[in-house]
């Protein structure tokens, strides 16, 4: 497995190794040696699964308290995936990191504990998966919004009008949300 470091200090890009022939292909998705031994010490606690059509925003949330870190991935499909740095303590409060993830490429985004998160699909019939440290708390889940311009994610352009949810519609800005220390 290979570990890309972004542009941000904390969420990392986990390549696997695939291994292919006519059959089609393996990959190991989830090991937890292997990732303790490349930085990422978690224990997971719940695995999640979406699904969704092309053009479909989901996020940016997160929890505060009762943060998540998530290690996210497609099995079918294409996203465009995005981490905000919500760590108020961080030199990178507020900024933004974005990687397309798919079925294809078969990355895997590591999303720890601070940062918001959020993806649009990018083909129809995308399924998302994504393993978290902490379980889902409604009581405790924020939504950053979406188009924040301070925030200033460039999403891709041929999504012009992405498909929200009617909570996600209501995202707090950047200068509203409960941001970690």
């Amino acid at each position: 497995m290979k570990i890309v470091e972004t542009a941000i200090p904390g969420p990392l890009i986990v390549e696997p190794r695939v291994f292919g022939d006519e059959r089609g292909f393996f990959m190991e998705t989830w090991n937890e040696r292997a990732f303790r031994e490349a930085g990422l010490d978690c224990e997971f606690v719940q695995d999640n699964h979406s699904h969704s059509q092309k053009g479909v925003l989901r996020g940016l949330h997160f929890q505060n308290p009762g943060a998540q870190g998530k290690l996210v991935r497609v099995s079918r499909g294409a996203v465009f995936d995005v981490a905000v740095d919500l760590r108020r303590s961080s030199d990178y409060f507020g900024q933004w990191i974005g990687v397309e993830l798919s079925a294809a490429n078969k990355r895997m985004l590591w999303v720890p504990e601070g940062f918001a998160h959020g993806f649009l699909t990018l083909s129809d019939d995308t399924d998302f998966m994504y393993k978290c440290t902490a379980p889902y708390a409604p009581d405790t889940e924020y939504t950053l919004a979406w188009d924040d311009p301070e925030v200033g994610i460039d999403w891709p352009q041929e999504i012009a009008d992405p498909v929200i949810s009617e909570k996600d519609a209501k995202g707090l800005s950047l200068k509203e949300v409960p941001a970690f220390a």
